[in-house]
């Protein structure tokens, strides 16, 4: 009898906005804890049941990469660079699914959500292998990130334009999404402006 083929994972850490809203547009590279912003979405991807962690880079490209490979020398982890990504958030995101490599699903984290809660990585991980087409963590009736989608879902990923992300398409596709629900609000949690830090 063959034998049978792992679930592949990835997870997608989208990082290469500019940040207008925080000033500077330094954000991601901001402190936060013990570290920079960044490194809050980085340290959750990493705890997910991933085997590689892509990092998407735009604005200010090599200094997050930077940072990044050096704070986190996880073998997992590499850096791929949106070329076009002042086009839009759907550029990132179509640059780091395009990356992913023979994965049956990809996280798909937002660089400026520091506070995902690790508890719920596995459950998203679950409803997938299940068969969900997407699986969301949801606090009270908001849903939020990360999102994990099957690879059958790559190419609306893929074929999504402008500054949008995949909300659209999760609320098309209604009860296909898995709903985990969240034990606190860091699924909500982002910072868009020097006051939203702690």
């Amino acid at each position: 009898m063959p034998e049978e083929k792992a679930f592949r994972i990835s997870a997608v850490v989208l990082a290469a906005g500019a940040g207008r809203r925080f000033g500077d547009g330094g954000k991601l590279l901001a402190p936060f804890g013990d570290g920079r912003l960044i490194d809050g979405a980085l340290r959750a991807a990493l705890a997910a049941p991933a085997d590689e962690v892509i990092l998407v880079v735009g604005a200010r490209g090599d200094a997050v990469a930077d940072h990044a490979l050096n704070r986190w020398p996880d073998p997992r982890l590499r850096a791929v660079a949106a070329p076009d990504w002042a086009q839009g958030l759907s550029a990132s995101l179509a640059a780091g699914i395009r990356a992913v490599e023979g994965a049956d699903s990809a996280f798909v984290f937002l660089g400026d959500m520091p506070r995902i809660p690790i508890a719920v990585l596995e459950p998203l991980a679950a409803a997938v292998r299940r068969g969900a087409a997407a699986a969301a963590p949801w606090h009270g009736s908001d849903r939020g990130h990360p999102v994990l989608f099957a690879a059958a879902l790559f190419p609306s990923l893929l074929a999504l334009t402008g500054d949008q992300g995949a909300g659209r398409l999760l609320s098309q596709l209604g009860d296909a999404v898995a709903r985990v629900p969240a034990p606190d609000d860091g699924v909500l949690f982002d910072v868009d402006r020097p006051e939203d830090l702690p």
